[in-house]
């Protein structure tokens, strides 16, 4: 529970009407006198009429003839989030070793760090002060988990595999479990020995059954900020940069490297050995089969191309039927005009 002047005091902002308590957030529709809400879509702004928050969280463009209280601020969302977190906290680190935990004897556990029941922390392991290793997770051989790191049940840190700060795995998230490593001998696969590492840097969020692969000789390295969502699958021995964003059942094969702040839709699937330059935006179920060079917006469930150039594609697709129906009409009509000045002839 929060005074609307001290959300102000920690976060800034001009608060215009009373200044209740607020105990958590809520959408606009479904808000009760007790919750702090937000616009970011002018559009609605008709909800406020009804709207029983005890504040809302909108552009000073927005705050005409508003009458809720409101807070005022160039970025409502990011607001929202920030207060979120403040409003609705982490669960507190229950510090200690639970005796239903299995922490191998040269393992080092920060004191500060909580180990749950059933977890799992591996020979020569090392998890960090603050670090939260939840009920049925798993930290493997001289794994690493960074300070204030949380590992969801049954995720899994595979040995040598390093997570950073503040790191968060969700339930089910592997990390460092082989790459798709295989050799052909004429006639059945052998297995190809994955030697790298996967590491994750600093304030990365990975998402629920979402599997990173390490590499077969060098690292897979996913970069500091970056948020990863559910369902994705990361190949040996790719690159993922600093802030990069990606929904859920993305696809990148091996070596492919994603540059920093790329966004990339849900269900994408991009080939292997491939760069993506930095700042670069792939709308959802695009196949990318080449490197892009340029960043820009790219679209489209055959190979990429720029969203601009695709989107008159598609229009043509889409009328594909008739422009082939006239297309033989054509067709019919000049090959009787040949016919034509053929027996005029």
């Amino acid at each position: 529970m929060m005074r609307l002047s001290q959300l102000v005091e920690k976060l800034g902002g001009e608060l215009h009407g009373a200044d209740a308590e607020v105990t958590r957030v809520s959408s606009l529709d479904g808000a009760t006198p007790d919750a702090l809400t937000f616009l970011t879509n002018p559009r609605f702004k008709n909800l406020l009429v009804d709207c029983k928050a005890a504040c809302v969280l909108l552009k000073a463009a927005d705050a005409q003839d508003v009458t809720v209280p409101h807070i005022v601020t160039d970025n409502p969302y990011l607001y929202y989030a920030r207060a979120a977190a403040l409003l609705h906290p982490a669960p507190a680190v229950r510090a200690g070793i639970h005796p239903a935990a299995y922490v191998d004897a040269t393992a080092v556990v920060a004191a500060d760090a909580e180990v749950g029941p059933g977890a799992t922390v591996c020979a020569g392991a090392v998890i960090g002060a603050g670090a939260v290793i939840m009920p049925q997770a798993y930290v493997g051989e001289r794994a690493q988990v960074g300070a204030g790191a949380r590992m969801y049940p049954q995720s899994c840190l595979m040995a040598e595999c390093i997570i950073g700060e503040r790191v968060i795995l969700h339930p089910g998230a592997v990390i460092g479990a082989d790459g798709f490593g295989n050799a052909w001998a004429d006639d059945h696969w052998e297995k190809i020995p994955q030697l790298g590492r996967a590491i994750i840097g600093d304030d990365v969020e990975i998402g629920a059954n979402t599997t990173i692969d390490r590499g077969a000789l060098e690292d897979t390295i996913v970069a500091n900020g970056a948020r990863i969502d559910n369902l994705i699958m990361i190949g040996h021995n790719c690159q993922i940069g600093e802030h990069a964003a990606m929904a859920s059942c993305v696809g990148i094969a091996g070596s492919t490297r994603i540059g920093a702040r790329c966004q990339i839709g849900g269900a994408a699937m991009i080939g292997g050995h491939l760069d993506i330059a930095d700042g670069t935006i792939i709308l959802a179920a695009t196949a990318v089969t080449k490197s892009i060079r340029e960043p820009g917006v790219y679209g489209g469930p055959i190979p990429a191309a720029p969203q601009d150039q695709w989107a008159k594609n598609a229009v043509h697709l889409r009328r594909l039927e008739v422009t082939n129906n006239k297309v033989k009409q054509l067709e019919k009509q000049v090959a009787a005009l040949l016919a034509r000045d053929t027996q005029e002839e």
